[in-house]
């Protein structure tokens, strides 16, 4: 969990007149979906949501939503963003409960670039899936799948099936064992051996 809390008011306006009235106090309206309650138009204070947003931690990862000193576990969903000014407008979320399966997408990683043979010949890595879907736990959402090309050479290929992944969680396959990374180029041909017979003298 991200450790993130904000902080929410219930909108009494809705629409778009209701939206812009919002925004004209410095708050961010949204809706709250899922559960038995129905969605709930709410409304978050710009600050605080941009202090959430620049945390790294907060897209796509369980947080807490509090209101009137009640506590709700929920997922950010989708967040829209003003085409000029790139704030914030408006804000999904999803309520949750910590052991539920959420399916999210997870950041993939590479590491030990320089420890790579095929790298180091001049073969190029392919990023297939720069992100992988995965169904996971609520409470222990993955921060990133990590990848390392240590030792891999021109022509590796590296599938979900030999990802590793957390306890619990999986990743939703797109296909029959989809390439998430490949080391693409050519491998160096040996230098033929000189067979040539030496002029006679």
């Amino acid at each position: 969990m991200a450790g993130i809390v904000l902080e929410v008011e219930v909108r009494e306006r809705t629409g778009t007149s209701g939206a812009r009235a919002v925004r004209e106090k410095e708050m961010v309206p949204g809706i709250l979906y899922g559960g038995v309650r129905g969605p709930v138009p709410i409304q978050v204070a710009r600050g605080n949501l941009l202090k959430a947003l620049r945390s790294g931690k907060f897209v796509s990862h369980m947080i807490t939503l509090r209101h009137n000193g009640e506590d709700q576990p929920v997922i950010p969903r989708e967040i829209q963003y003003h085409p000029v000014t790139d704030q914030p407008v408006h804000i999904d979320l999803y309520r949750v409960e910590e052991n539920s399966i959420i399916e999210v997408e997870v950041p993939v990683k590479v590491i030990n670039h320089e420890l790579c043979p095929g790298l180091k010949r001049g073969g190029m890595l392919n990023i297939v899936d720069h992100v992988l879907s995965m169904r996971v736990p609520a409470g222990r959402i993955p921060e990133e799948i990590v990848i390392d090309i240590a030792g891999l050479d021109i022509g590796a290929v590296v599938h979900v099936s030999n990802l590793t992944v957390p306890d619990g969680c999986k990743v939703v396959e797109r296909g029959k064992d989809p390439t998430v990374i490949t080391i693409s180029g050519r491998m160096a041909e040996e230098p033929a051996a000189d067979t040539a017979t030496p002029a006679s003298t």
